[in-house]
Order: C-alpha cells, then sequence, then structure tokens
C-alpha cells in the first residue's frame, strides 16, 4: 500500500525524473522528501511553549504499548508499515502513537452504528488478519513476507475478507476507521511535515502572505522534485 506516499524501494541520492531526493537537512521517514533542505524545527523558537512541548512529545513518544498487547502489536506494526510505506529507519513511530491515544482513551467522539467503537473494532481487525493469514499461510501476519501481508491488506481495503472476526464487522468501514487513526498519527508527526514542506504550527506567528499558491512565507520552501502524480501512482 502507498498510502499516498513515495516509494523508496531503489532510490538513490540524486534526483532523477520522479525520483525522490535524498532529505538534507531535517528527519523524514527513510530520509526521502520532496522538500530535502526543509527542517520544520528552523523556527522552533517562533512556537510558544505549550506548543513547543506538544510537538517535542510527539518525537520522543514511548515504545513501551500499554493498550495493544504482544500479538497485536506484532500484527498492527505490519499493518502500520504497509498503509504508510515505510519500509526502512528512520519510520515515524504510528503504532506508539495510536497505542497511547487508545490507551488514554483519546477517541474521535463517535462510531459507526454496525461497529463497535474504534478500539474493539482495531482488536478484531487485527485477530482478523492473523486469522487470515493462519488460513492462507500457515503462519501468523507478522510472519508474511511483506508481499503476502500486503495482498491480505489489500482485500481488507476492498472489503473482501469474510469469516471468523472479520463476521463481527462491517469490513469496509473497519478500513476506514484503521486508516483514519494511521493517518492522523502519521502526519501529527513533525517527520512528516518535513517530508511535504508543511510549515508545521502558525501559533504564534502565523502566516503572512496569502496571496495565492504562489506565493511563499519566508519559512516555507520549494518542492525539490515534482514528479506527475498520475503517472507514478501508475507504476
Amino acid at each position: 500500500m502507498k498510502g499516498g506516499r513515495h516509494s523508496t524501494r531503489d532510490a538513490r541520492p540524486d534526483s532523477d525524473a520522479g525520483e525522490v531526493p535524498q532529505a538534507r537537512r531535517g528527519t523524514t521517514p527513510q530520509m526521502k522528501g520532496r522538500y530535502p533542505d526543509f527542517d520544520v524545527f528552523d523556527t522552533e523558537d517562533t512556537w510558544d511553549e505549550a506548543t513547543t512541548k506538544v510537538v517535542r512529545a510527539r518525537i520522543n513518544v514511548s515504545h513501551a504499548l500499554s493498550f495493544f498487547d504482544e500479538r497485536e502489536a506484532l500484527a498492527a506494526r505490519v499493518l502500520c508499515d504497509l498503509v504508510t510505506d515505510q519500509d526502512a529507519e528512520p519510520r515515524i513511530p504510528v503504532l506508539e502513537l495510536i497505542d497511547e491515544k487508545f490507551h488514554k482513551g483519546k477517541l474521535d467522539g463517535f462510531h459507526f452504528e454496525d461497529l463497535p467503537e474504534d478500539r474493539e473494532t482495531w482488536r478484531r481487525v487485527l485477530r482478523g488478519l492473523d486469522e487470515t493469514a493462519e488460513q492462507r499461510h500457515a503462519m501468523s501476519f507478522s510472519a508474511l513476507s511483506r508481499e503476502e501481508a500486503q495482498r491480505i491488506v489489500e482485500d481488507f481495503a476492498e472489503g473482501s475478507l469474510s469469516g471468523g472476526a472479520w463476521s463481527s464487522l462491517n469490513v469496509a468501514r473497519a478500513w476506514s476507521v484503521c486508516t483514519r487513526a494511521i493517518l492522523a498519527a502519521f502526519y501529527s508527526h513533525p517527520w512528516a511535515w518535513n517530508e511535504i514542506g508543511f510549515g508545521g504550527p502558525a501559533y504564534p506567528r502565523g502566516y503572512m502572505r496569502m496571496g495565492g499558491l504562489s506565493t511563499r512565507d519566508p519559512f516555507e520552501t520549494t518542492e525539490d522534485s515534482s514528479p506527475d502524480p498520475v503517472r507514478e501512482v501508475g507504476s
């Protein structure tokens, strides 16, 4: 799964047509990004104390899990990596951010009528992924090759998994619940901001130049690589 992001396989430091360049400043997932000279922390001195504390906490998130048990965590890590296309370090700690959110009970304030609340939906999904892997390959989901796991996740995305834990879920909606949590965690992290050239918190600094897409504030940067998204996704 691409999760709307680039592929880092067989990447080279130099940027050819469509090639995602190597990061030169700041940390990005797998040290790739279209804004290689951008680091959101360059403007940290413009944030207030509360903002800095919140952002820094995402960098220093604990890797000790409190919500998911060991087997669930193994399956969840593979799912998160596939959805965000993270296959090498440095990785954004998506699983840890979701675990922290669920452990603290910081839910989204709603859940679908035909699904349990999000935490229970996640537990059933992870059990379903393991059951499907056992059925197809006689091993746990986390023990599969990346290609085998990806095929199961693609079937999950299409809502075509059934039986076992899946029978207690609207599978298509469960995919929406999981990807919502994964992408919210991923794009809450400063490393993702570096990757996409996002200037970070605008408080109390604010944005000055609101004249359109072609105008930039002094702290914003230009994209280093601009591949055709239609051609890139097709490949």
